[in-house]
């Protein structure tokens, strides 16, 4: 990615776009079940004010852990500033793209001006990428082992895919089922044989339907081989702490909902683990969002999958209040650390 190209998804016009979609879409939701009896009933007591403070320490440690997990896979190369700065600056990137897109391009970039060098920069993007499907894969049949499927899918929303029209369940499926397509093609194209695959996929892409891909094909096999030998001989030990460390940020991502639903209702461990659940599957509707940063989706998926754990009247409300803790902050510190970003990593007379 050239630095220009770069530069370009950071203006305010590009931060602005999720924001008007995210409020636009949780204020109609508000408006159109709007109930002043539910508002007045709430309580701003220590419980509360507790369990919001909850849910803000879930992100922190969130963030805590990824930056931990970028110094693993860089060798401490970052210094935890320098890693503040990535892992602020890939959120933000994030924050402002399409999530079906996401941020791991401009968070190549992002590393590369950092000093990481081409080969590391290409393996950390991917391995990180690896790490949280891998998260996904294990954790999805153990949460569905403890709660069952009877109850995971309260809406049902539809989405055509290669003209095929799907409802949640089917969406569910299907993703999970090519996340674990794609973490078993990793695992063997990193760690197994990444030059025969490179092969296999140069042979698939030489068929005319997929000659317009085949660049990105190659390009995608290169960045797999510089990986797997950037990869070569890490010790236990890297990988322990890698993986530890993507368990405790998606983990602490998730239980912001559960703290902020304890905030304002009761639950029982089994609808803690229902919410849990749920949240698994809205992060598949989320990932295939074309929104950036799934402003919009994002507020309806929440009011549909968790509207049985939050009182009567209040499922609109707590989604955007999961929003503004959860998505929000990104786009406001993305703000604010970008311009010093670029102070410190581009030579004066690159302005």
């Amino acid at each position: 990615m050239k630095t220009q190209d770069a530069l370009k998804l950071f203006t305010p016009r590009r931060i602005a776009i999720p924001v008007v979609i995210g409020l636009g879409a949780a204020g109609y939701m508000l408006y159109s079940n709007f109930d002043a009896q539910a508002f007045k009933k709430v309580e701003i007591t220590g419980t509360f004010v507790f369990f919001i403070f909850l849910a803000f320490i879930m992100m922190l440690i969130r963030d805590l852990a990824y930056m931990y997990r970028i110094r693993v896979l860089t060798d401490q190369q970052l210094s935890w500033r320098k890693s503040f700065d990535v892992i602020m600056l890939w959120e933000f990137a994030s924050a402002i793209t399409p999530s079906v897109v996401g941020g791991s391009g401009v968070a190549l970039f992002i590393l590369n001006k950092e000093g990481i060098n081409l080969g590391r920069s290409t393996a950390v993007v991917m391995v990180t990428a690896f790490l949280d499907e891998l998260f996904y894969i294990i954790m999805v049949p153990l949460v569905l082992f403890a709660v069952g499927v009877s109850h995971l899918f309260p809406v049902d929303l539809q989405k055509e895919i290669f003209g095929i029209t799907l409802g949640t369940k089917e969406i569910f499926i299907t993703g999970y089922v090519f996340i674990l397509f794609l973490t078993i093609t990793i695992i063997y194209a990193i760690f197994i044989s990444p030059t025969r695959f490179k092969k296999v996929l140069f042979s698939i892409f030489k068929m005319r339907i997929l000659k317009k891909w085949r660049l990105a094909a190659v390009r995608t096999s290169n960045d797999l081989i510089i990986t797997s030998a950037e990869l070569k001989g890490k010790p236990f030990s890297f990988w322990t702490k890698a993986f530890g460390s993507t368990l405790f940020s998606w983990t602490a991502r998730f239980w912001v909902v559960n703290f902020i639903i304890l905030a304002f209702a009761s639950a029982s461990f089994q609808e803690h683990m229902l919410i849990y659940a749920r949240q698994l599957v809205m992060w598949v509707i989320m990932l295939i969002s074309p929104t950036p940063g799934s402003s919009g989706v994002a507020e309806f998926a929440f009011s549909g999958f968790l509207r049985d754990f939050t009182p009567v009247g209040l499922s609109e409300a707590l989604a955007l209040l999961w929003r503004f803790i959860s998505y929000y902050p990104y786009l406001f510190i993305g703000a604010i650390v970008l311009p010093r970003w670029i102070k410190r990593v581009f030579p004066m007379n690159t302005h």
